[in-house]
C-alpha cells in the first residue's frame, strides 16, 4: 500500500493501492489474460522487472491478485477484487479518448501495439492453417520496424525476429497511423486510401485483413463533439 491519505472516503482508501505508479497498468494486464511475469513484461516493455516484482507482490498481499505456483510455473492471477477493477479501468480508458490530447511520440510504442493486436485476433475469421502478418513501421529505428505475427490453431505470437515462416501479408504503415486505426481515430478504408497503411499480398487476403482482428475496446468510445 502507498502513503495513506488519512481520509475515511473510500476513493482515498482505494486510491493508498491504486495510485501508485503502474499499479493500474499491472492490473489491465491482468484482466487481459496475462498470468505468466514474461507475459506481463511484454505489455509493460518500460517497466523494470524489479519493479513489476514488487507490483505483484503487493496486489497479492492487498487480496487483489493470486500468486499460483505450480512447479516451475507461475501464474497471477486477478481474485474477484481485481476483476472487479475492470470497468474502472474501462472507464478510465474511455475518459482518456474522450479528453486527454493527441498522443506525443514517446507515447507510441510498436511493441505494445503489437502486443495488444496479438489479443484481438478474430480467429473464426483468420485463413485455417498458419498465418504470418509482417508488419513495417516506416517512422521508427531500425531495430524496432520490423513485426510478425504468427497465427495458428487459435494462437497468436509476436516476434520481433524473422520467424522464417512465409510471410502471407505485409502491412507497411507509420506507428502513428497504425495506433490510430487500432484506437479508432482513422478507419481502415481512408488509412489505406491515404497510403497512411499499404497491404500487400494476394487481394483476397488484403481484402479480408481489417477483419482478422477487432479492434481496440476503446475504438468504439464516442468522441466528444469539437467545439466551433
Amino acid at each position: 500500500m502507498g502513503a495513506s491519505y488519512h481520509q475515511f472516503c473510500p476513493v482515498a482508501k482505494a486510491m493508498e493501492l491504486l495510485d501508485e505508479r503502474w499499479t493500474l497498468l499491472v492490473i489491465r494486464e491482468l484482466v487481459s489474460g496475462s498470468e505468466r511475469f514474461n507475459e506481463l513484461r511484454r505489455g509493460l516493455p518500460r517497466m523494470s522487472p524489479t519493479l513489476l516484482s514488487r507490483r505483484l507482490h503487493q496486489l497479492v498481499r492487498a487480496g487483489v491478485v493470486e500468486r499460483h505456483v505450480d512447479g516451475a510455473d507461475v501464474r497471477y492471477v486477478p481474485t474477484q477484487a481485481g476483476r472487479e477493477l475492470r470497468p474502472v479501468l474501462e472507464a478510465l480508458g474511455a475518459w482518456g479518448v474522450r479528453w486527454i490530447g493527441e498522443l506525443g511520440d514517446a507515447d507510441l510504442d510498436p511493441k505494445l501495439l503489437l502486443w495488444d493486436m496479438h489479443r484481438h485476433v478474430d480467429h473464426g475469421a483468420v485463413p485455417a492453417g498458419r498465418t504470418v502478418v509482417r508488419f513495417r513501421f516506416r517512422d521508427v529505428p531500425a531495430e524496432l520496424r520490423d513485426w510478425w505475427l504468427v497465427i495458428a490453431t487459435g494462437e497468436a505470437d509476436v516476434c520481433d525476429v524473422d520467424p522464417g515462416h512465409e510471410v502471407s501479408v505485409t502491412v507497411t504503415a507509420s506507428l502513428r497511423a497504425l495506433v490510430q486505426v487500432w484506437l479508432g481515430d482513422l478507419d481502415w478504408p481512408a488509412a489505406l486510401r491515404s497510403g497512411a497503411v499499404e497491404v500487400a499480398g494476394p487481394e483476397a487476403l488484403r481484402r479480408a485483413l481489417p477483419r482478422w482482428f477487432t479492434l481496440s475496446e476503446f475504438a468504439a468510445v464516442p468522441r466528444p463533439v469539437a467545439r466551433a
